[in-house]
């Protein structure tokens, strides 16, 4: 997370609701050879207490999960270049504006028998927000080819003991100063979804 306390106030609720909405975030995790990072779509519980998710079963993480390890789950939201030339002031230096949650806990394997329930769950959560398509279900699968495939993944849950976020806006910048950075923002295409960073830039 960001340092500076400008880019951190959005409150608890906020950023669970943001890392529920986005439902994919890179995990990472430490090992005796160095960290490891996989990107993996999740379920986030409404209370933030409690997330779950799969993983490939030859995913070298899944090999460090003998026992609970303490992780962490990135959740981006966008981010945009910002030239210098675009606040109309003199020495300023380029810098990137983002958007991201951080999901913290202790990550643990689940037992086998409930993977169904985590797939089920996680389909489910992306399958609503199609509606009024008719939502995919599992049983829609031959249960040969479910089995077949349930056998190459592994079902996994995080602890949750902090989410934190970071809007990183230019909002310690004066108002006029921030409206010329999102025009340049709007049109220059720099980054990843740098409409919805304009967007909330010149909501501030």
């Amino acid at each position: 997370m960001h340092p500076n306390p400008a880019f951190r106030k959005a409150p608890e609720h906020e950023n669970i609701s943001f890392a529920r909405e986005r439902s994919f975030g890179v995990l990472a995790v430490n090992c005796e050879h160095g960290p490891l990072m996989g990107h993996i779509p999740f379920q986030l519980s409404e209370d933030g207490a409690y997330l779950e998710a799969h993983l490939v079963r030859s995913n070298p993480i899944v090999r460090v999960l003998k026992s609970p390890v303490e992780a962490v789950i990135a959740v981006s939201g966008g981010d945009a270049y910002i030239s210098p030339d675009w606040y109309g002031v003199e020495n300023q230096v380029p810098t990137w504006n983002y958007v991201a949650v951080h999901v913290r806990g202790t990550l643990k394997l689940l037992e086998d028998h409930e993977l169904r329930g985590v797939l089920d769950r996680l389909s489910a959560n992306m399958e609503t927000r199609l509606l009024p398509k008719p939502p995919w279900k599992i049983n829609k699968l031959d249960p040969s080819a479910f089995a077949q495939m349930a056998r190459q993944i592994v079902p996994i849950a995080m602890d949750v003991s902090d989410i934190n976020g970071t809007l990183k806006l230019s909002q310690n910048k004066p108002a006029e100063v921030i409206a010329g950075a999102a025009a340049g923002v709007e049109t220059s295409g720099i980054g990843v979804e740098t409409h919805k960073i304009a967007k909330l830039m010149k909501a501030l």
